[in-house]
């Protein structure tokens, strides 16, 4: 009996020694979320609402959403940095970004500006003509100096006619009110603002369209450690954007939650969520209005006016594998 009692013990003591060193030993290790800045405008928010539905979560990612009303440089000089995995850029950003770090890639234009950029001026700036000799509000050295700069050819002036003063879009309500300019860019919420101290609207990207798009860019380590995890992110973005144009109310409420501003605010007017079809065009180098061909305009200001010196083949930069769902 004693000896069955001691073979017993033996068999059961080695079952629990097996079952600790099964149940211990980690199958995968987690993944640390993707960390991600998301700046106060209306493009970016459709990464609230895949954040706040479940959608991320669903495609099996974790993503870590950073809100800020920082600088749009700074947000860019931390993902240079390593502190963020991607960002969201406008494509001229991009553009910016890739000269000093060549190993980023866009994944994904998440919209176009069809409006919602704006150049707001004060009441006695009735046309663009009347910028001449006044001082202009824009976030030099990106897309917000393009864009301005094709405003001015529209009145058949150029940079030589107008006092730029490099400014964030959050600041040009005050400036305006302060008439330490005289027009400048912006978008919302500060448009809002801007028109509430005596602004008004005198140039639109409605005037310039395909010119302004926006992406989402992962750094070149994170695209080749985490593949599977960007694709899923892309896949959320996309049908949280497919939602919120469904579902208006419902996605204007979440987004109003979650940044604590009115929601008289939020409207997609002015700005074309892009969808996966849409993407898809974009990317195909054989398109008239392709991702690479507006890109060529930005590289080209830029390296032109000084801002750059030399930018990468920019066939390097886009990645459109992303795109399509596993299969």
């Amino acid at each position: 009996m004693f000896k069955l009692l001691r073979y017993i013990s033996a068999f059961l003591i080695t079952v629990c020694l097996l079952y600790s060193c099964h149940t211990s030993a980690p199958t995968e290790l987690k993944r640390p979320p993707l960390k991600i800045p998301l700046g106060y405008f209306v493009g970016m928010y459709p990464g609230i609402i895949a954040q706040e539905k479940g959608f991320f979560k669903a495609q099996g990612v974790d993503v870590e959403l950073i809100l800020h009303k920082r600088s749009t440089q700074l947000e860019q000089a931390n993902f240079n940095a390593g502190k963020y995995d991607g960002v969201i850029s406008s494509l001229g950003g991009f553009i910016i970004l890739s000269a000093t770090n060549p190993d980023i890639q866009s994944v994904a234009v998440i919209d176009e500006s069809t409006g919602a950029d704006v150049v707001v001026a004060q009441s006695q700036i009735k046309t663009v003509a009347d910028l001449k000799g006044k001082k202009l509000g824009a976030n030099l050295g990106g897309f917000s100096e393009v864009f301005v700069t094709e405003m001015l050819k529209s009145a058949n002036l150029t940079s030589d006619d107008v006092n730029f003063v490099k400014i964030e879009a959050s600041e040009i309500p005050q400036r305006l009110k302060n008439n330490t300019i005289q027009a400048g860019q912006t978008w919302e919420p500060h448009l809002s603002e801007a028109i509430k101290l005596g602004g008004h609207i005198l140039f639109t990207s409605k005037q310039t369209p395909g010119l302004i798009l926006d992406m989402i860019v992962f750094r070149g380590e994170t695209i080749r450690d985490r593949p599977k995890d960007i694709r899923a992110f892309v896949q959320a973005w996309l049908q949280a954007s497919t939602y919120w144009k469904a579902n208006v109310h419902q996605g204007n409420a979440i987004i109003s939650k979650a940044l604590k501003i009115p929601r008289n605010t939020i409207s997609l007017e002015g700005v074309k969520l892009t969808d996966l079809g849409e993407n898809q065009k974009l990317f195909q180098s054989s398109n008239p209005n392709s991702i690479y061909k507006t890109a060529k305009i930005y590289a080209d200001f830029f390296i032109r006016s000084g801002n750059v010196t030399r930018i990468p083949e920019l066939k390097s930069l886009f990645n459109s594998s992303f795109l399509n769902p596993p299969s």
